[in-house]
């Protein structure tokens, strides 16, 4: 049996700063967010892993990876197999530019985008549709300005089929399919500051990830 992931972004607006980077800040920025789960947790967790020390997370969880693919075929120990359109093609990619990739600041969760990306878990766990449009013709943008006002630079990633936060976060770094990598350049993007993460059910593909990113938001 073959299942298919899907992922999709989008950065609304992005507005970069210069400035040093600290490499040595503390990864687990969400153990006081009461309001997440343990598995949205652990996926901020991830993220912040990544952020911090591309290089290391490339040599440590995306090179293995590929002895599990068979062509466009990637699979999981154990697990059904996955359906790829480029193959290692794009897990070779992701390896080069995180090796390269200068360490970022991590994130840290904002209530406010939280309730924003819940809001579309809950929607499109009732609904089945896909893609950054509620069901009310809702935006990224519009659904995070329900909760306050972002700043500087805001974006939205959202992951189909995927439950493990490791791999959640895997496969929007590999972003196969996707040209213009736009997963993965959100997830390493140093503007973004803040960010609100929500996973649910999704009836077509099982589950779903939305991550709503910000550079501020009050």
């Amino acid at each position: 049996m073959i299942s298919r992931i899907v992922s999709i972004s989008v950065t609304l607006a992005l507005l970069i700063s210069g400035g040093s980077i600290a490499t040595a800040e503390p990864v687990d920025t969400a153990a006081n967010a009461p309001y997440l789960s343990s598995a949205e947790r652990q996926t901020i967790t991830e993220i912040n892993l990544v952020r911090t020390d591309p290089a290391a997370c490339a040599r440590k969880y995306l090179v293995p990876l590929r002895a599990y693919y068979h062509g466009n075929l990637l699979q999981y120990p154990g697990e059904i197999a996955i359906e790829t359109d480029e193959g290692v093609k794009a897990l070779d990619e992701a390896i080069r530019v995180l090796e390269s990739a200068r360490p970022v600041p991590p994130l840290s969760p904002k209530e406010g985008l939280y309730r924003a990306a819940h809001d579309q878990v809950v929607d499109q766990s009732r609904t089945g549709d896909v893609g950054h449009t509620g069901s009310d013709g809702s935006s990224p943008e519009t659904r995070v300005n329900r909760y306050g006002h972002w700043d500087l630079a805001v974006g939205e990633n959202i992951d189909y089929g995927n439950s493990d936060p490791r791999q959640i976060v895997i496969s929007l770094l590999i972003d196969d399919g996707v040209p213009s990598r736009g997963h993965r350049g959100n997830l390493m993007d140093p503007a973004f500051r803040l960010i609100g993460l929500a996973i649910g059910t999704h009836p077509t593909y099982g589950y779903m990830c939305v991550m709503d990113f910000a550079g501020d938001f009050k």
